[in-house]
């Protein structure tokens, strides 16, 4: 023990940890490693005072040292009923049973802090209900980009400014996959492959990173604060990697973009477009230079105008970095007698939302079509007859005898009409298939 607790005799700050996966046991070592430098920063001891984990394998009091001075068990009640607990940290992840843990926890008086983006995402309304009933509050900094500082800039720093677009890569896994894709010329399958390998992805189900659902979920927490409206993971039109190739990664950069899974928030005339999808975006763009594991999300603010967060958006120790200041920001001002909401639901406004079929975008389309005179004109047709005009167009010989692929960047389309276009056309008798149709940002 540091003199200085010796000497000051300060305050315990009780927490209790359910679910000790490897973010939680990365708390528990920070939160250890860190205690007398965290006791001289906030005036507060914050103390471990429980754990709950189901499997009680996963606790290797051997390997943690202090492990055994604290209380142990598999059930979560025993967290959620002991009086003295005045932080609980829900790390178990998805919506049952963490949703239950974290509504008890918050209706009986305690401060909660989670990483758990599925849960927010989906019933993050009814949980902040709860907390301002009870005058406690709910944070979440971990939820979105690991490490990075977003979510509390969000509420605080940038409170003052209409926030009016959100643009991120907020999912590690497919930015590896697509920057392995266009720097060692992998397919997909051979890109998704490495990436399990190294632990980036899922071996069983890599789906929640590669359809962009993780990705959604972090978008719908950002927009609900940037917007002060409720966004839902089913507000959120999303589109996943999958089908992005080698072909468009290299027809990309010939045309001075790369690709990149966005996570793209824009609030217009009281109205919200919320949309998760691949994207060519300008080469010289800083997004474009975001590479690997890391995250960035920019903000375009009324008064702050652009600015934007960057580091490693997953990983123990980035995420448990996110979880214990969340811990120090309630623990700093704690007063057990008088409780109070540190940043509270900022949800409150009701806005409309923008289908992404009225939405207006510019498009690569990449097309493997017969190699004959005339071609290109009953295209041309099509798209004339659905609005959509051409901003440019290559020809690219195919391998197959007798075919050619044609690649089209549009002007800015509604985006329905380019689906019309796109239907129409693989009805050509001249097309043989669409390969791909992408959007095009060119984020200016």
């Amino acid at each position: 023990m540091s003199d200085y607790i010796k000497d000051k005799k300060i305050e315990d700050i009780n927490i209790g940890i359910i679910g000790f996966g490897y973010i939680a046991s990365c708390v528990y070592s920070l939160i250890r490693e860190q205690r007398d430098y965290l006791a001289k920063k906030i005036k507060k001891n914050i103390n471990i005072a429980r754990i709950a984990e189901k499997d009680l394998k996963k606790i290797d009091s051997s390997s943690l040292a202090g492990l055994k001075d604290i209380k142990i068990s598999s059930s979560a009640s025993d967290v959620l009923q002991d009086e003295s607990i005045d932080i609980v940290v829900e790390l178990v992840g998805g919506i049952d049973p963490a949703y239950d843990y974290v509504h008890e926890a918050l209706s009986s008086g305690k401060y909660v802090v989670t990483a758990n983006k599925d849960l927010l995402a989906n019933k993050g309304g009814d949980l902040f209900a709860a907390a301002e009933k009870n005058n406690v509050d709910l944070l979440f900094e971990a939820s979105v980009g690991g490490g990075i500082p977003i979510i509390g800039p969000l509420k605080s720093s940038l409170a003052s400014n209409n926030i009016n677009e959100i643009i991120g890569i907020v999912n590690g896994t497919t930015n590896y996959i697509l920057t392995r894709m266009e720097k060692d010329n992998l397919s997909f399958d051979e890109a998704l492959k490495k990436a399990q390998e190294l632990g980036y992805a899922e071996k069983s189900n890599p789906s929640s990173d590669i359809e962009g659902y993780d990705s959604a979920c972090k978008l719908a927490i950002l927009s609900s604060i940037a917007f002060n409206s409720r966004v839902t993971l089913k507000d959120v039109y999303k589109e996943g990697i999958t089908g992005v190739s080698s072909d468009d990664i290299r027809n990309a950069l010939d045309m001075g973009y790369r690709i990149k899974l966005l996570a793209i928030g824009i609030e217009e005339n009281s109205e919200i477009s919320v949309r998760v999808h691949p994207a060519l975006i300008p080469a010289d763009h800083i997004l474009a230079s975001i590479e690997d594991t890391f995250n960035a999300v920019y903000v375009y603010g009324n008064y702050v105008g652009e600015m934007m967060s960057y580091g490693r958006g997953a990983g123990d120790r980035p995420t448990a970095s996110s979880v214990v200041g969340d811990i120090v920001k309630i623990a700093r001002n704690f007063d057990r007698n008088k409780k109070g909401i540190i940043y509270g639901c900022s949800c409150f406004e009701n806005k409309k939302f923008k289908s992404i079929d009225d939405t207006v975008s510019k498009f690569y389309i990449l097309m493997d079509v017969v190699d004959k005179p005339g071609v290109l004109a009953r295209i041309a047709e099509v798209f004339g007859k659905n609005s959509v005009s051409i901003e440019s167009m290559v020809q690219k010989q195919r391998d197959k005898k007798k075919s050619a692929g044609l690649i089209f960047i549009t002007h800015e389309v509604v985006n329905k009409n380019l689906s019309k276009s796109i239907k129409d056309i693989s009805e050509l008798d001249v097309v043989n298939e669409v390969l791909s149709v992408i959007r095009v940002e060119d984020l200016s």
